[in-house]
């Protein structure tokens, strides 16, 4: 008998990424849980409150597109180590906050770059660089652990503020911290070189051309310049900002709170949101599927078409019954990230396979641009009218006005292909 084939090790690297991906974007989720207690703590209005998130956002988002180059100078196993000591320390420090500055500079700066460094380009890294067989498996795991993270800490956290406060929910962040800081330096490598493999799958041809070709930052700009000058772009990034807008910058940050507004136990809410990723991770796997199979740009149309109707019904789920409410998180929760795949497809068939990472990093910075823009601004209406059914409904049409954008996405290549066909038939 021959001896049993040996767990490649960069199985191992996709289990630490994912353990880090987790507890990264569970602490970037937190501060839907903390909004109502820093109210009351510190008096601060949720429009003060909300900057702070506004401000993490923005910053996480725009790193993406320098993070892999400071990751390729550096080393992927470095920066992460580096990267979830931000973590740590802005959210440990916050337990001794007592202004609304430090609150932005912590939770906002330290936090929000920290975040950055996993969320927007460690799973394509490890992917490419660790797998050539199984990389889109390996991919849509480490895109998955995102909402992972909400469903495995928002309800925890909920419970001990309910049960004892928000600094000892803040203890539980600073322990999960600690512990994937030591994950991370004992067990990540950066190259499958480091020990002595070629990445899952590939052959001497694959793994030759995985070297770097050219300077990344410098890569970075060139794809924000090529990106620019198309109107396929600012469509792509417009409705990408819309998404953004209406997820995380608005559902993620604000549906405990105005679920709390309503009568409805914090508990009870992050519950909810936490349902929102159960379906987010099911949503996102089926909408990867229909992708490969089915046109894009009307995949698009109806997430956001769908996306904006459930906005419109969320006030009269608010003030109705529990059901209602679990009708709408499911529904949304489908549709959360379902937007991803189609819109990164589309990037490539717009820009070229080999263009297409770089001018995505930039449609995902307007993405988090949109979700600054609402996790502000929801705070800013709440804080002058005390209500967010306004603020829903606004979100809302923003999402109808995006299905009617999408469609436009690659039209002259359309009608050259359809110009083609006539031609052809005649």
């Amino acid at each position: 008998m021959g001896k049993p084939a040996r767990l490649h090790y960069g199985w191992i690297v996709v289990m630490v990424a994912f353990v880090a991906m987790l507890v990264a974007a569970g602490i970037r989720s937190t501060p839907g849980v903390l909004m109502i207690p820093l109210e009351e703590e510190f008096k601060w209005d949720r429009a003060t409150i909300s900057l702070g998130v506004a401000i993490n956002l923005v910053l996480y988002g725009f790193s993406g597109p320098f993070v892999s180059a400071l990751m390729e100078r550096y080393g992927v196993r470095r920066m992460m180590v580096m990267a979830m000591i931000m973590i740590l320390a802005g959210t440990g420090l916050t337990i001794w906050m007592f202004s609304a500055w430090q609150f932005h500079l912590l939770w906002g700066v330290v936090v929000g770059l920290g975040s950055g460094f996993f969320l927007t380009v460690l799973g394509a890294i490890v992917a490419s660089h660790w797998f050539v067989k199984n990389r889109g498996l390996v991919l849509g795991l480490l895109t998955a652990s995102a909402a992972t993270g909400q469903l495995a800490f928002l309800p925890l956290l909920a419970y001990m503020i309910e049960s004892y406060n928000w600094r000892t929910a803040i203890w539980i962040l600073v322990g999960a911290a600690m512990l994937a800081v030591l994950v991370i330096a004992f067990l990540m490598r950066d190259t499958p070189e480091q020990m002595g493999l070629r990445p899952f799958g590939a052959t001497l041809s694959d793994h030759a051309e995985q070297q770097p070709k050219r300077n990344p930052i410098a890569a970075a700009f060139r794809g924000l310049k090529l990106g620019v000058r198309s109107f396929d772009f600012w469509f792509l990034a417009g409705s990408f900002f819309i998404c953004g807008l209406s997820t995380s910058g608005l559902i993620g940050t604000h549906l405990i709170p105005a679920s709390v507004h309503h009568g409805i136990p914090e508990v009870t809410a992050a519950g909810l949101l936490a349902m929102m990723g159960i379906f987010d991770i099911a949503g996102t796997m089926i909408s990867g599927w229909l992708s490969d199979r089915w046109n894009n740009r009307w995949l698009l149309f109806w997430y956001y078409g769908l996306r904006g109707l459930s906005l419109m019904f969320l006030p009269s789920a608010l003030g109705s019954n529990h059901l209602s409410l679990i009708v709408f998180a499911v529904f949304y929760g489908l549709d959360w990230v379902a937007t991803v795949p189609p819109t990164v497809r589309l990037t490539a068939d717009v820009f070229g396979k080999q263009n297409a990472g770089i001018v995505y990093g930039w449609i995902f910075a307007a993405h988090q641009l949109g979700a600054g823009v609402a996790a502000f601004g929801g705070g800013l209406m709440f804080t002058l009218f005390k209500e967010y059914d306004l603020t829903f409904i606004l979100a809302g049409l923003f999402c109808l006005a995006a299905s009617m954008m999408v469609l436009q996405i690659n039209r002259k290549r359309r009608k050259q292909e359809e110009a083609a066909v006539t031609a052809y038939n005649t």
